[in-house]
């Protein structure tokens, strides 16, 4: 999966992150989705067995990109849970160093939180990632708390990998998110939920129309 992101503006991606049933897959993908995220972290409500991950994941394998989050993982675990779901990538919401991340860089996405404005330094400090992942330090501490920031801070951000805008976005907010921030892609979790790790689907309608820049319905 390349990161075709550099200097392409042709459209918005869409990740839709924090899916735990096959039939929320499968719906993301029919929508369009570009990738679906599988979240293996300890303390999420939306956390994922790797048997339960790979049900999720072969309900839309080679439809959309299959993207694993992870919070401070060894990669020696994160390889026993590829061998069972195999992912394209690996999201890394913890305090992952450069080096750390070094043996999987060309299939990572670092996320990064900011306070005020987003730093271009933190992104050049992950030269060999596949892309980044931009939310607000206001957020609980790993992943996202639904909480929506000044998105016009990502706009002078460096374009030269992909660039997911996270952290709050909803049907009624994303399409002006997009304007503003000039985003390779939008990341959403709880923006499309009904409840944690069960995605409503009229939401889920209705952020793609925005994305796509449907009039809401």
């Amino acid at each position: 999966m390349s990161s075709s992101g550099e200097g392409t503006r042709d459209r918005t991606r869409v990740k839709i992150c924090g899916v735990t049933r096959p039939e929320d897959a499968e719906l993301a993908a029919e929508l369009g989705a570009d990738f679906v995220g599988l979240n293996f972290y300890s303390e999420s409500p939306r956390l994922l067995g790797p048997s339960a991950a790979a049900e999720v994941a072969d309900a839309v394998r080679g439809k959309c990109g299959l993207v694993g989050v992870f919070v401070n993982v060894a990669l020696s675990e994160i390889g026993e849970i590829e061998a069972i779901v195999a992912l394209e990538l690996l999201q890394f919401h913890g305090d992952e160093r450069p080096d750390e991340l070094e043996p999987v860089a060309e299939r990572s996405i670092k996320a990064l939180r900011f306070d005020g404005t987003p730093d271009a330094a933190e992104l050049n400090a992950y030269p060999g990632v596949w892309g980044f992942l931009v939310e607000s330090r206001l957020v609980s501490r790993y992943g996202g708390a639904g909480k929506g920031w000044d998105y016009r801070g990502a706009a002078n951000l460096p374009r030269k990998k992909p660039l997911l805008l996270a952290g709050g976005l909803r049907p009624d907010n994303v399409r002006e998110a997009i304007a503003v921030s000039g985003a390779w892609g939008v990341d959403v979790c709880s923006g499309v939920e009904a409840a944690p790790g069960r995605k409503d689907p009229e939401k889920m309608k209705r952020f793609f129309d925005q994305v796509r820049g449907r009039q809401l319905k």
